[in-house]
C-alpha cells in the first residue's frame, strides 16, 4: 500500500517526520482526510489532534492552529504549537483547563477575555484528550 510523507513543524522545531497511510487533520472547514496522491491544497487549521495512520495503529499530535500543505507525496503541518502524547504534561494541561474554565465564568461580561480563555480552554482539552486522559 502506497504510503505519505508527513511533517508536523513548529517554530521551536519538528515535532514528526514520518511515512504514513492516511492523515486526519481538523480545518476551519471541517475535518480533513489526507490519502496518498491527494490534490494538492493548502488549508487553516484549528485546535484539534492529527491523526497519523499506519496499518492497524494511530498515532495523535496535539495541534494548536496553522496549516496544512498537501502534496501529492507530501502533508506538511506548520503549527503554531504541537506536542506528542508523550510530551504533553497532564498535571499542567488539567491546571490550564480549570484556569480558562474559571476565566470563562468570570469573563462573560468581556468579550475578548471570552474569547481568549475559550481557546486557552480548547487548547487544555485537546492536550489532555491526545494524552488519553
Amino acid at each position: 500500500m502506497p504510503t505519505i510523507q508527513v511533517s508536523v513543524v513548529t517554530p521551536d522545531g519538528k515535532v514528526y517526520d514520518g511515512d504514513v497511510d492516511m492523515v486526519s487533520v481538523r480545518t476551519i472547514e471541517g475535518e480533513l482526510g489526507i490519502l496518498p496522491k491527494h490534490i494538492p491544497l493548502v488549508a487553516p487549521l484549528t485546535v484539534g489532534a492529527v491523526r497519523l495512520k499506519k496499518g492497524s495503529t494511530v498515532e495523535k499530535v496535539a495541534v494548536s492552529g496553522g496549516f496544512v500543505e498537501v502534496r501529492p507525496d507530501q502533508v506538511t503541518i506548520l503549527a503554531e504549537a504541537a506536542e506528542l502524547p508523550t510530551g504533553i504534561d497532564v498535571d499542567r494541561a488539567r491546571e490550564a483547563k480549570e484556569r480558562a474554565q474559571k476565566r470563562i465564568d468570570s469573563a462573560r461580561a468581556d468579550e475578548i477575555d471570552f474569547k481568549r480563555a475559550e481557546l486557552a480552554l480548547k487548547r487544555a482539552t485537546n492536550r489532555l484528550n491526545v494524552a488519553g486522559k
